[in-house]
């Protein structure tokens, strides 16, 4: 199926409106069925020219697109192999979008692993994927000219993700130093760019879990940064941050993006991830105490009524306390496509009304993070 096309359209010119034949922005679909690639493909044409390739066919892409899209079931082994034959073309597209069909995290985690810089799980959403492309084809069209600008830190980040939480589901080491290099990626990024950009770019980028770790290791750099802690208490602090809700990798995604309020049963699932996480990591090298303790106790409260460890403020460590403020905002302003995000203004209004929670000085702290940085 082949089906990449141009177009003529009016521009309008110092003079009025002028003809001029100009070529929309090119992706390339992929698919492992000629129903798959269709659809995709009739969806995109409306806006792009469109090119698209089942994966059981010989590669035949010649025009570096700017964006590839893939619709294919990732639980096949001999689909696997056909994208990886790709790879190494594909690489270099601005945008890696992966619709996969079963929200699971092994499906999820193996499109980060396969290259996507986007995963949408889940029954297309026509508006969603033709929104992502559309910003992408700006972005393109703004740095023309230009050696292409990877978002190498959430690319990164997103893959370290992915990849922790692989590990625990296979029940297989995880890779903590590459982890930390992620985390170090993201700081850099922070201080040269600030937190603002790296929010938007994350929330554009990525839903659910992953953009949530993605979301507070982001805030909690700002506020070491801004706390102006030392370069190892950062370090402890960004890995801390990557690695604190590793013990969602064992919750199903049903539970985890669930729209609305979780059931009892469901509650008391979603509260075995500190433990789980936990447990998980205090065997691997590399995790000092520091970490594991911040993994562990990350939803405790000041006043004694967190969980899992019920702690009071005595027993409740500065990380621990920096990455519990930085972990409720972030998932007050997260996007989830079934509510709205909270502007930063309103989140930090919830945190400062958990009255003996949460630590007042760091709150105070925290504004210029959640109001000005």
């Amino acid at each position: 199926m082949q089906n990449a096309r141009t177009i003529s359209r009016p521009v309008k010119g110092d003079g009025g409106i002028r003809e001029k034949e100009a070529a929309r922005p090119f992706v390339h679909v992929l698919a492992d069925s000629s129903e798959k690639l269709s659809s995709v493909c009739s969806i995109l044409e409306q806006r792009f020219a469109v090119a698209g390739e089942r994966l059981d066919a010989e590669a035949k892409l010649s025009q570096m697109p700017f964006a590839i899209v893939i619709r294919a079931e990732l639980r096949d082994v001999h689909t696997i192999a056909a994208i990886k034959k790709r790879a190494i073309k594909f690489a270099k597209a601005t945008k890696r979008i992966f619709l996969v069909e079963h929200p699971s995290h092994m499906s999820i985690s193996q499109a980060y692993a396969l290259g996507a810089t986007l995963v949408l799980p889940g029954t297309i959403d026509k508006i969603k994927l033709l929104a992502a492309l559309a910003d992408s084809a700006e972005e393109a069209s703004a740095s023309s000219g230009q050696a292409p600008q990877q978002d190498n830190a959430v690319e990164a980040a997103a893959t370290a993700i992915a990849s922790m939480f692989t590990a625990v589901a296979l029940g297989e080491p995880i890779d903590v130093d590459g982890t930390k290099e992620a985390g170090r990626k993201i700081a850099d990024r922070i201080t040269q760019h600030g937190l603002s950009e790296w929010l938007t770019t994350v929330r554009r980028h990525h839903e659910g879990t992953y953009q949530h770790c993605l979301l507070v290791t982001g805030v909690a750099i700002d506020f070491g940064l801004s706390l102006g802690v030392g370069r190892a208490d950062l370090e402890r602090l960004y890995s801390a941050a990557m690695f604190h809700d590793l013990g969602k990798a064992r919750i199903p995604l049903a539970i985890l993006d669930k729209p609305g309020r979780l059931d009892p049963a469901e509650r008391a699932m979603i509260e075995t991830h500190p433990i789980a996480g936990y447990d998980f990591l205090k065997d691997h090298d590399n995790i000092s105490p520091e970490i594991l303790d911040a993994v562990r106790h990350h939803h405790e409260f000041l006043d004694g009524s967190g969980y899992p460890d019920a702690l009071g403020a005595e027993s409740i460590g500065d990380i621990v306390r920096i990455l519990t403020i930085s972990d409720i905002f972030a998932a007050l302003i997260e996007y989830r496509h079934y509510k709205p995000t909270l502007p930063r203004s309103e989140a930090y209004d919830i945190l400062c009304g958990m009255s003996g929670k949460l630590e007042k000085a760091l709150l105070t702290a925290f504004r210029q993070v959640a109001l000005t940085r």
